[in-house]
């Protein structure tokens, strides 16, 4: 008997799912979460988890584990005091960044610049210097290195980056930097530009190498606490880490280079939709998670995730790998209202969690798409398995005094806040597939978070992605997500040259690099060759261009043809996203390994269809409100669904984490994964396959 324990640390809650290897039976569990020390909430829910699965903890034989104090840490600016070596005359690379600012027209009027999180004050240029190739311009004068890592272990620095120019060409003179350092004080974390990042554009890859420095020394600390309350549990599992990109990595890896797990959470969310859309028979699908204050959309192609190279944290560009997913400020607590256009305007304005919806309870006066949904009874009147309940009276009364202002009866008032909701949530669906050259009839829509169920079936008649499936613990999906996730790392090098000066041997000779690279990486994470899977990809450009394009390369066939292959595949991907090709000469700007490493997993487990109806799941009728009438509608309890049962719509499925609701002409079907899909009634599932 095995367990593996998914943890999936919000701002909230945590999140533990249990999946027990012997049953197949998950256990779900929600415990608050504790800002000063996750590990805290960690340890509470484990307590509890341990005493209601009836599991003992030396069964517990893998954690995989998403946390969020990395990111806090940047955005609380309670980081470490970072030291920062850089090549002479360099020392402002932070203060420069780069010369766009966000937000729209006037934007830089009111743009918070945030500080460099390696103060100037510790920052020193040291003599060397190294050309885009990686020839020795300047030699390293370690008379100047010493001197500026004694002023800054003086000064009291608790962490150093080093970074400098084309280090990413060749790290020499950085690996010299870090032996001296190492000498002087061997306790000192030291990162550097080459190991994390060996691409070029100084600003970036010394960006991501200072928050990597920053979040490093209390990274290490909470990691240390973490392991030491799993096994004061007497629970001693194999950890993981997860990564922004929803790979694993191991607890040594994650203390060195926690900047790889900046957004680990939506990552373990993306990643389990994508696993169970594939299980659903749907591997192209869009990803729709719905919580109390945003919607976080996400699009999966081929059973993959989209990964993107560089995203956001505040104002921070980060040039990591990480899952590409698109927040719009919607979500269950955001705020309708009317300004003075005398227009009805939903969010992003949100109630948050306290005093939260006038639903809640707690003394929230503003009307929200809980409310609304509240009113149209959408929403059951009690939630998280009969723990809340909900105050309808209060709902009312918001939403009728928002319709007096718009002359709109309280039912017409509610539903045109799930309307306007909606249609800003479709905007966000547009970006990760219409933006992108991509139809969004050819997905299927994978509805988890909170909120994401009550809202997904109308999100497909918006958008047409059909079928909607809505996971058997849509709530807890990220925690889910990281049960399947498998050890994961890249490896990159710069190489900039146009296809037309590149040679295939050239190109060869860097892949194989590469390949050795990743092998002997997954080799020290204990991973015998037989579970290692290496992936290739080359990003690419026009000739000076500002911005690359990522495209899968096949090494062998790079010496075949391929550069010619690769310059038609990159001009029909231009013009897929863009609209235009153009007839200028290709180059390459970068070349990737991406190395997978296969970790055991038990099966999710599959049932035999029990039939269509599903009486014995009806927990009754009510009436609902939709396309302005109320319409008797069944409820469902989702604990009772089997595989095969159908549900016709109107519908609502009622479970602990969320609410599924069904329109009129649709139809609910269980799989036999107890994915619920959704679909136009009339319309076989077998024909969207």
């Amino acid at each position: 008997m095995s367990g593996r324990l998914g943890i999936d640390v919000g701002g909230t809650f945590t999140d533990l799912l249990l999946f027990d290897g012997s049953t197949g039976a998950m256990h779900l569990l929600k415990t608050p979460s504790t800002s000063d020390d996750q590990s805290i909430g960690i340890h509470t829910g484990i307590r509890d988890m341990v005493r209601r699965s009836g599991i003992a903890p030396g069964q517990i034989d893998a954690v995989l584990h998403g946390t969020t104090v990395p990111t806090n840490i940047v955005l609380e600016e309670k980081g470490a005091k970072v030291g920062l070596l850089v090549t002479e005359n360099f020392e402002q690379v932070l203060h420069l960044a780069r010369s766009q600012t966000p937000g729209p027209l006037a934007g830089w009027i009111i743009m918070e610049k945030p500080d460099p999180l390696a103060d100037l004050e510790f920052t020193r240029g040291v003599r060397e210097r190294m050309s885009a190739h990686g020839d020795v311009i300047t030699p390293l004068d370690e008379t100047s290195v010493t001197a500026a890592i004694r002023d800054l272990l003086d000064a009291g620095v608790e962490s150093i980056t080093v970074s400098l120019l084309h280090s990413y060409a060749n790290p020499d003179h950085e690996r010299r930097i870090k032996a001296m350092i190492v000498d002087m004080d061997a306790d000192i974390p030291v990162s550097l530009s080459s190991d994390l990042l060996p691409e070029f554009r100084e600003y970036e890859r010394t960006l991501v190498t200072v928050m990597n420095a920053y979040v490093r020394p209390s990274m290490r600390r909470y990691l240390t606490g973490f392991e030491d309350k799993l096994k004061s549990l007497e629970v001693t599992p194999h950890v993981n880490i997860v990564r922004s990109d929803g790979g694993l990595m191991s607890v040594p890896r994650a203390s060195d280079s926690p900047v790889h797990t900046m957004l680990s959470g939506p990552a373990g969310g993306v990643s389990g939709a994508a696993y169970l859309a594939g299980l659903a028979g749907y591997p192209d699908a869009l990803g729709f998670d719905m919580g109390g204050t945003s919607t976080d959309v996400s699009l999966i192609q081929d059973g993959k995730p989209t990964i993107s190279r560089q995203t956001s944290l505040g104002y921070y560009p980060i040039k990591v790998p990480s899952v590409e997913v698109h927040s719009v400020g919607a979500g269950g607590g955001s705020v309708a209202h009317v300004p003075m256009t005398g227009a009805l305007r939903v969010g992003p304005e949100s109630a948050g969690a306290m005093p939260g919806p006038a639903c809640y309870g707690h003394g929230g006066t503003a009307p929200t798409v809980t409310d609304a949904n509240v009113v149209l009874g959408r929403l059951p009147p009690q939630l998280l398995g009969g723990d809340m309940v909900l105050d309808t009276a209060a709902a009312e009364e918001v939403i009728t005094t928002l319709g007096r202002k718009i002359g709109l009866d309280m039912h017409a008032a509610a539903e045109g806040i799930l309307d306007i909701v909606n249609e800003n949530m479709f905007g966000a669906l547009r970006l990760v597939s219409v933006q992108k050259g991509l139809d969004p009839r050819d997905f299927a829509l994978v509805a988890f978070g909170g909120a994401g169920p009550l809202h997904a079936n109308a999100m497909a008649m918006l958008a047409g992605c059909y079928p909607v499936i809505v996971p058997p613990t849509p709530g807890v999906l990220s925690a889910l997500g990281f049960l399947y996730s498998d050890i994961k790392n890249e490896f990159a090098r710069t190489f900039a040259r146009t296809l037309d000066e590149a040679t295939p041997e050239q190109v060869g000779g860097i892949l194989e690099d590469l390949r050795r690279d990743a092998r002997a990486w997954l080799a020290e994470e204990g991973l015998a060759e037989d579970r290692q899977t290496l992936g290739f990809q080359a990003d690419v450009r026009y000739f000076r261009q500002g911005y690359e394009l990522s495209l899968d390369i096949d090494p062998a066939a790079m010496r075949n043809g391929g550069m010619a292959d690769l310059a038609a595949r990159f001009g029909a991907a231009h013009e897929q996203l863009y609209g235009f090709k153009l007839d200028q000469p290709v180059e390459l700007v970068n070349l990737r390994a991406v190395g997978s490493g296969r970790v055991d997993k038990q099966a999710v487990p599959r049932f035999e269809p029990e039939g269509a109806d599903a009486a014995t799941a009806k927990a009754g009728q009510h009436q609902v409100y939709f396309n302005g009438a109320f319409v008797n509608t069944a409820v469902y309890d989702r604990a009772k669904l089997r595989a095969g049962n159908r549900l016709v719509g109107p519908a609502i499925v009622t479970q602990t984490d969320t609410t599924t609701v069904i329109h009129p002409g649709h139809v609910g079907e269980v799989d036999a994964y107890l994915n619920i899909l959704i679909h136009r009634e009339g319309e076989a599932l077998a024909e969207r396959r």
